[in-house]
Order: structure tokens, then C-alpha cells, then sequence
């Protein structure tokens, strides 16, 4: 086995480092992206790591293929952060990693520098104790996560040679919980949009004005109540098509998963739940499509009848569903919730995900499983779903021709995007453990198979 450092110290000292550098993708300069980029191109020195340039920030690329005849894996991960929101809500500086108790805390420490972070030290021991790595491995990591990745698709269609590998392994996503192990078999897809409705040509006094022309913030009210029904399903026509019922043995799974629900929801300052009827709360979070308004905009706190009223809205999708039959649902139903006087159009943002899955019996999960089952001895290794979106996996799978595994040490319930993220410092060291087992297991060719067996497990 690998000997890590003997305490945190170090490891948290340079994870203070990279999350210093606020790399916000949403708004960050160019130079202050780079810097973080680059802070990673030092950690890979061992790969030959260096930066390629893409029409938005720039892609950090690096291999070690010295181990003759085993397998390949692609680590994925990425190096921008979200912003940091309302500073009144943090209760230390973002960009300071605090150390509070048994957790260090700041943006990016948990979604994705930590987990990211902890890939390296692996990576770094075993050069420095074994003098190589048991599998050939890639690296890339990119700095658009946050904001769809949008210049992905085309880093990856151009490097496809470069990239291909038997497996992806992210250390992107989230384990369930802290204090059970998981791995995911899923994602959901995404699309997400603006729903803009228009009145006058201008802003209008709402005392000489008020009560004689249409308000754009009265008619998408209207809109955005017709998107449900009152049992919490989705009103939109079509926007279920595709979507299969529920079988009765994956209820059951989910019905084993020990879960308190008013626990739960007590955690998030709330006396009940929602959500669509006739599904429980881990079925509609981990099986079910969802329609969100995310935020509305209009006017303000002035005597004034604004003339556009503008609602974010984002749809978590699950296998089945057409992201682009998606948005033309949308559209449709929003044209006949339409009020008179009005306009709405629809402004689709770019990404239009759909979503990912990974059979429960692929070979990754069983090498994964066995991984977390060293490292948490006596504890079942929950298969779960991520509720969320990680746009990259289905661009792996269409244009490598791989599967992902997500192995990622982060926990759902660490802040991630809110203010006070934080990371459980445990999780280093566990996270550490748990890739040197996993490399091992993949060196094995019972997982991926021999050299002249791996390409038939691509996509499989």
C-alpha cells in the first residue's frame, strides 16, 4: 500500500493554494483562469501536462503510458468554480480555505479542486514510492464546467485520438451521503432556458398607465403557474414522452435505501416536501424528470409597470427524453398560456444534455465497488443516481466510445454552489485509498479485460 503524508498539513496548505485562485467561470479574467489552469500544469508535471487553447478557456491535457499492456483510463475533472453569491452569507472569505473543525471551507473545495486534488497526490505517490503508475492514465481537465461546457464538444471531437481510452473516470459528481459509501449509475440530462414576455415597448408609470395595459410580470405568472399541475406533475404536453415507469425491482432498491425523509427535509429547513404524486421523495430525486423556475426578473421596487418579465427555467431530464422535443414542448405550451397584449418568446440556452447511464454491472462499478468496500470495511456500497447534470459524459461515450465511472470524494451535502461549501477533510485521505485500490483493481484483467479484449468493453 501507498504511504501518504502523516497529517493534513501539507495537503491542505496546497489545496489553500489553488482555491486562492477565484476561478469563477461565469466572470473571471482570462489571466486569473490561467492561473489556476496552470497551477494544475505543476501538480502533472510527471504527465508532460500543458495547456491547449480552446475558444474559451483553456483545456489542461497530460498522459503517463508506461504501463506496457494495461488499460487506459482518461481522468476527467474541472478547475473552475461557481460564484461565490451573497458574501453576507459566507462566513469566511470564499477564496481563504478556513479549517473549521473536521471540514475546510471555501468555493471550489468540494465542486471540484478538492477531489481533483486528491487524484494528484495518488498519481505523485505512486511515482514516488513504485516508480510508475499500474495503469496508463490521461488527464484532462477543463475550466467551463460550471457554465455548460461549452467549448468541450469541440476539444474533444478534434483530440479524439489523443483522448481515447478504455475507461473515463470523473472526479466530478457526489457520493450520496458522508456516511455511506455510493456510486453513481446515472446522471440526469439538462436543458435550460428563458421565458420572455414582452408588453409595451417601454417601462410605463404605473399610476398613469396602471390598470389600462398588459403586465408583462402578471402574464408570466400566469405562464409559470400552467407548468404544473397541482399534484406536482408536470403540465407541459409531451414532456413526458419517452419516460418509462417505474419497475417494480427498482422500487424495491430504492425502497432498501435507508432514508429519513423528515431528516431530511429537516436539514433544509423545511416542514414538507413537494414533487410529483405517486412517487416517493428518492424516487422523483433519482428516477424522475423535473421542470424548475430558477429565477424571475422584472422591474423593481418603483412605481412602474415594467415591459419585459423574464423567468430562468431549467429541466433535469432522465433516459428517454429528446432534450430538443423537450424545448418544443415548452415553447408550444408557453404560446397557448400566452395572455392577450403580450408577447413571449423562449431564448434556449446551448447545452441541451440528455442523460447518461452506466449498467450496474459494468465492469468499472464492480472494480469501484470493491475499491470503497476496501476502504469501508462492513458497509454496503449504495448504488445511486446524481440528480444533477454533468454535461461531459455523454460526449465521452458518443465520441470516445467510453463509459464514465464518477468516483469523486465530494459529499451532496456540502454546500456545493452555495455559500459555506466545504469539504470533510476524512475524505482526502479515504479519497487517496480508494483511487490506489481502484488503479490496482483496473490493472487486473478480469475488470477491463486483456489488451485484445478492451475494445469490446468501450461503450459497453
Amino acid at each position: 500500500m501507498l504511504e501518504f503524508a502523516s497529517d493534513d498539513t501539507r495537503y491542505l496548505e496546497e489545496l489553500a493554494e489553488y482555491v486562492a485562485i477565484p476561478s469563477v467561470s461565469r466572470n473571471a479574467t482570462d489571466d486569473t483562469m490561467r492561473r489556476a489552469a496552470r497551477w494544475l500544469v505543476n501538480q502533472l508535471s510527471f504527465a508532460g501536462a500543458h495547456l491547449v487553447e480552446t475558444d474559451g478557456y483553456p483545456v489542461v491535457v497530460g498522459e503517463w503510458m508506461g504501463a506496457k499492456g494495461a488499460p487506459t483510463v482518461l481522468i476527467y475533472g474541472h478547475y473552475d468554480v461557481q460564484p461565490p453569491g451573497d458574501l453576507d452569507e459566507w462566513l469566511s472569505d470564499p477564496f481563504t480555505l478556513t479549517r473549521e473543525g473536521e471540514i475546510v471551507r471555501g468555493r471550489g473545495v468540494t465542486d471540484d479542486k478538492g477531489p481533483v486534488y486528491l487524484v494528484l497526490k495518488v498519481a505523485q505517490a505512486f511515482l514516488a514510492q513504485e516508480g510508475c503508475l499500474p495503469i496508463n492514465v490521461k488527464f484532462l481537465f477543463e475550466g467551463e464546467e460550471e457554465i455548460g461546457s461549452p467549448h468541450l464538444p469541440s476539444f474533444v471531437v478534434e483530440h479524439a485520438d489523443a483522448l481515447a481510452t478504455d475507461l473515463v473516470i470523473s472526479a466530478d459528481g457526489a457520493m450520496w451521503r458522508p456516511d455511506e459509501p455510493s456510486l453513481s449509475v446515472g446522471s440526469k440530462g439538462l436543458v435550460s432556458m428563458d421565458i420572455e414576455v414582452e408588453g409595451a415597448s417601454d417601462d410605463l408609470h404605473s399610476g398613469r398607465f396602471g390598470g389600462v395595459v398588459p403586465n408583462p410580470i402578471h402574464a408570466l405568472g400566469e405562464i409559470i403557474a400552467g407548468l404544473h399541475h397541482g399534484d406536482g406533475s408536470v403540465a407541459v404536453a409531451g414532456f413526458y414522452d419517452g419516460v418509462g415507469e417505474l419497475d417494480a425491482d427498482r422500487r424495491r432498491q430504492i425502497a432498501a435505501v435507508a432514508f429519513d425523509e423528515a431528516r431530511f427535509l429537516d436539514s433544509l429547513g423545511l416542514a414538507s416536501g413537494f414533487g410529483e404524486a405517486g412517487y416517493s421523495l428518492l424516487e422523483r430525486l433519482w428516477e424522475r424528470p423535473t421542470l424548475e423556475v430558477n429565477g424571475v426578473r422584472a422591474g423593481g421596487k418603483y412605481t412602474v409597470i415594467p415591459h419585459v418579465a423574464v423567468a430562468n427555467i431549467s429541466c433535469r431530464l432522465v433516459p428517454g427524453q429528446d432534450p430538443n422535443a423537450v424545448v418544443a414542448a415548452i415553447q408550444t405550451h408557453c404560446n397557448r398560456l400566452v395572455p392577450p397584449g403580450v408577447t413571449v418568446r423562449l431564448k434556449v440556452d446551448g447545452a441541451r444534455i440528455p442523460a447518461y447511464t452506466i449498467a450496474a454491472d459494468h465492469p468499472s462499478i464492480v472494480a469501484a465497488r470493491a475499491a470503497l468496500e476496501m476502504v469501508y470495511p462492513g458497509q454496503q456500497v449504495l448504488l445511486a443516481k446524481i440528480a444533477g447534470t454533468l454535461p461531459p459524459v455523454t460526449l465521452f461515450e458518443e465520441y470516445l466510445g467510453a463509459k464514465t465511472l464518477f468516483f469523486s470524494f465530494s459529499t451532496a451535502d456540502e454546500k456545493l454552489h452555495a455559500p459555506n461549501e466545504y469539504l470533510r477533510i476524512r475524505r482526502l485521505r479515504e479519497g487517496m485509498r480508494a483511487w490506489e485500490q481502484l488503479w490496482r483493481l483496473l490493472a487486473r484483467g478480469e475488470y477491463l479485460g486483456d489488451p485484445g479484449e478492451r475494445q469490446a468493453t468501450r461503450g459497453g
